[in-house]
């Protein structure tokens, strides 16, 4: 009887593990990119920039960064949070930190 309950016990604890663990995995990636704001559209949500190596990129801001999106000018220098899908393709920015 205990060692029924121990396995029923470690097979739901083993169950919680994999559902925190499987969102996570399928959410993909995150990485940081600091840079200058060239431009910003906040009709189609997407902002342009100059990073460290002076290539200028054009991605869309996604979730809560849309709120930031809207309190840059060109000129500020930014650290933007990028998310990624699960094959390591840029999806977009998630979030925004001036300075």
């Amino acid at each position: 009887m205990r060692n029924l309950a121990a396995v029923i016990c470690a097979l739901f604890v083993a169950g919680l593990i994999l559902g925190v663990v499987t969102p996570a995995i399928a959410a993909g990636k995150t990485h940081q990119v600091k840079a200058t704001v060239v431009a910003i559209d906040t009709e189609h949500n997407q902002i342009t920039i100059k990073d460290e190596k002076g290539e200028e990129k054009t991605a869309p801001v996604m979730d809560k960064a849309i709120e930031e999106l809207k309190t840059l000018k060109a000129g500020d220098k930014v650290t933007l949070t990028c998310h990624d899908n699960d094959k390591g393709e840029h999806e977009g920015v998630t979030a925004i930190k001036k300075g």
